[in-house]
């Protein structure tokens, strides 16, 4: 039944929806999903249509103007999940819109790429071109080149492979012997590479086993768990993945696979493109390093129906694939799936929401899971499939602790790179082996320090040391971007007497290359990796042999299959291990867990030397034995306790102001009406300055509260915002199952 009225979101944030009739012209071409331009005050506004109606309260009612684009870019399924996301994240229904529709698809001002085709106008014999090789030898060159086509050629490819010009080809043109036309062309990021097809390896008994549990959640995605893989690194979680992608396929379902970081699509992309090279269009990728025409390209290819999987960073989660079968979300544990900005998702949970709605089987693979997805598991919310084993019963890579209190001891300074693993280095390049150097600190040195009066040059907006990057000669704060010239003199004292103090990557890769100048040493951080395929092109020469020792943060510290790297180095394990957060010790943990495994995953045995402050940490010790159960254990203990999740909810309000007593007394106020006002089951702390109390120029205070229902609890939690009048210059933030707090 054509509809007489819609009801819609516009892309503004006036947290409400409203009505709009439609057109007898434009009835039949509009639906839940459909993307309209409507009339809003007094201009035209885009925005999604939710639902159809037959009557609408509204008086005066406006018609919408046009309909944008051919066919709905939502699904039913997919708005129910953004309902569900406003409701759970305590944000509005506009802010999730913006999350499951691309910016380019929204604007709608990018289309396709459009490129002139050559043909030959006819039949065209030898003896038409000699004639014409008399009169114009280079249109006759060009005309011999098209008459041999098999099919229609792009312009540009044909002149540059002729090394002939435009003008010649509009003169054949003109004589009417060739044909141009315009024909959409798909901007493929991947279109220039070629992939070697791979088939199906034999899996061994646990794989077989955890292959068995999916293929059954496949079979009755109705009444099937979510499944965590958990698998030592390098027990081929990726086999079973693609294998299950591959049933998932045959049952005519299609896929999302989401990974954690940029760094490990190539990879991804390479493996799954091989895999499935039969059809090189049915895999899409969705990340932000794709130029727009190619995200919008993407988008299109798979709401078309013509990509059935996709790969991606966390937004993938949201992908408009038609009878979707099967999600899966590799190192399910890691930090990067959590949003930071409104709305402020975990990938991870709104994969296991949207397999419930969609009716699909969702698998959470990791060598370290996060203590939420284990607990499920134990508890019996999810189905357990555990890798116990290497492939072809490879050793797991041998720890060291190296104490770096000794070290300094024996050395008189603090030394970036202990003799042991010093030793070790040397030992890999007589080898002709490969080596992970991993530091999760960017920047030469970590501050400017003053050996006279003992002033470090801090960031004028946030409440950190300013980090010199050497490359560039300049300070630089890591969290809002402030660069700042290095002083020849303290800016406090004026004294001549400026160190710098601590170090970073750039530093490790500074004095790996003096210690070892024979070796070829490369860095990988977020400094190094500006240019769109650096990520591609340094993991390609690591590969290939071309690197020696690769330094880097944690881009390098998961995922990675380099079968001849032999040893792992982590320069500082205690980084994130001392900071005022309830995760520090687990965040912990999975990285050395993480970076560990990368070592020993071809025929020689992986060796991993840790440098710690404090090597008797759970955290560390834990991890040298590579035992999960055990810390796992332990750290749900002090979870309980302490009433953290597991169990227990946690949102985390953040107030923030660039006056500092604004900020506090709306903080104050605030604490003060969710202590009247909700139930008294949840735990509501006091208002307190963030551990990083300065940001980006902005004083924040957080107040963290808890509880079992945390539908109840994030409803109860809007309603008192929206109730709460606050000064323009302070904004309040939620965030639902914080990841850090900080």
């Amino acid at each position: 039944m054509k509809p007489s009225y819609i009801r819609v979101i516009i892309d503004r944030m006036i947290h409400r929806e409203l009505d709009y009739s439609v057109p007898e012209t434009l009835a039949a071409r509009v639906g839940v999903g459909s993307r309209v331009r409507v009339p809003f005050r007094d201009k035209s506004a885009l925005a999604t249509v939710v639902a159809t109606l037959e009557q609408s309260d509204v008086e005066a009612i406006r018609p919408i103007e046009a309909i944008v684009g051919d066919a709905p870019v939502i699904s039913a399924n997919l708005l129910e999940l953004a309902k569900w996301m406003s409701a759970y994240y305590c944000c509005p229904l506009e802010t999730v819109m913006r999350s499951l529709l691309p910016q380019v698809i929204r604007k709608a001002k990018i289309g396709w790429k459009k490129q002139l085709f050559v043909q030959p106008a006819r039949k065209i014999d030898n003896k038409e071109v000699e004639k014409l090789k008399k009169r114009a030898p280079r249109q006759a060159e060009l005309l011999e080149t098209i008459a041999k086509l098999e099919a229609p050629m792009p312009a540009a490819q044909l002149l540059r492979k002729t090394s002939l010009d435009n003008q010649t080809l509009r003169a054949l043109v003109k004589r009417g012997l060739v044909q141009l036309h315009e024909e959409a062309v798909e901007r493929d990021p991947h279109g220039d590479e070629k992939f070697i097809e791979t088939i199906n390896l034999e899996l061994n008994a646990e794989q077989a086993i955890a292959l068995k549990q999916i293929a059954d959640a496949l079979e009755a995605p109705e009444s099937a768990h979510p499944v965590l893989l958990h698998g030592v690194t390098g027990s081929g979680k990726t086999e079973i993945y693609l294998q299950a992608i591959r049933a998932a396929v045959e049952h005519e379902r299609s896929a999302i696979v989401l990974v954690p970081e940029i760094s490990l699509t190539p990879q991804t992309v390479e493996r799954f493109k091989g895999r499935f090279a039969e059809a090189p269009g049915a895999v899409a990728v969705l990340h932000s390093h794709l130029s727009e025409g190619e995200r919008h390209d993407e988008w299109q290819k798979i709401n078309s129906g013509r990509a059935r999987i996709v790969i991606g960073a966390r937004s993938a989660v949201f992908a408009p694939l038609k009878n979707l079968g099967l999600i899966i979300v590799d190192e399910e544990h890691e930090n990067t799936y959590k949003q930071e900005e409104a709305p402020r998702y975990h990938a991870r949970d709104v994969a296991v929401v949207r397999a419930k709605i969609d009716k699909c089987a969702v698998v959470l693979g990791s060598a370290t899971p996060s203590l939420e997805s284990y607990h499920n598991a134990m508890t019996g919310k999810y189905k357990l499939a555990t890798l116990t084993q290497r492939v072809d019963t490879r050793q797991m890579p041998l720890m060291r602790i190296v104490d770096l209190r000794q070290e300094r001891r024996k050395e008189k300074a603090a030394a970036i790179l202990s003799e042991k693993l010093r030793g070790a280095i040397a030992d890999r390049l007589e080898k002709r082996e490969q080596t992970i150097l991993f530091l999760n600190r960017r920047g030469f040195s970590t501050s400017l320090l003053c050996s006279n009066c003992g002033e470090a040059r801090d960031c004028p907006n946030c409440s950190v040391a300013l980090t010199f990057h050497r490359h560039v000669a300049r300070l630089s704060c890591h969290l809002c971007g402030h660069t700042a010239a290095v002083p020849k003199k303290c800016p406090a004292c004026g004294k001549d007497a400026l160190i710098f103090a601590g170090f970073g990557t750039e530093k490790v890769e500074s004095t790996v290359a003096h210690l070892f100048p024979k070796a070829a040493v490369r860095r990988m951080d977020a400094d190094s990796m500006t240019r769109k395929e650096a990520y591609r092109e340094t993991l390609l020469s690591f590969r290939a042999g071309k690197i020696d020792i690769l330094v880097g943060t944690q881009m390098i510290a998961k995922g990675l299959h380099f079968p001849n790297v032999t040893l792992v180095g982590i320069i500082n394990a205690d980084l994130a291990l001392h900071l005022p957060d309830f995760r520090a010790g687990e965040r912990t943990f999975q990285l050395l867990t993480q970076v560990a495994g990368r070592a020993g995953r071809g025929e020689t045995p992986g060796e991993v030397f840790v440098q710690t402050y404090t090597p008797f940490s759970p955290s560390i010790q834990f991890a040298r034995h590579h035992d999960f159960a055990g810390y796992f254990q332990q750290e749900l203990e002090f979870r309980e306790r302490c009433d953290f999740p597991p169990f227990k909810h946690a949102i985390l309000i953040t107030v923030r102001s660039t006056h500092e007593e604004r900020a506090k007394f709306s903080a104050e106020t605030l604490t003060r009406r969710l202590k009247e006002w909700l139930e008294p089951e949840f735990i509501l702390s006091e208002a307190t300055p963030a551990p990083l109390e300065k940001l980006q120029g902005q004083f924040r205070f957080h107040i963290l509260l808890r509880g079992n229902a945390i539908m109840r609890l994030s409803r109860q939690v809007r309603e008192t915002l929206d109730k709460l009048p606050f000064p323009e210059d302070v904004i309040v933030t939620v965030d639902v199952d914080p990841y850090q707090l900080l």
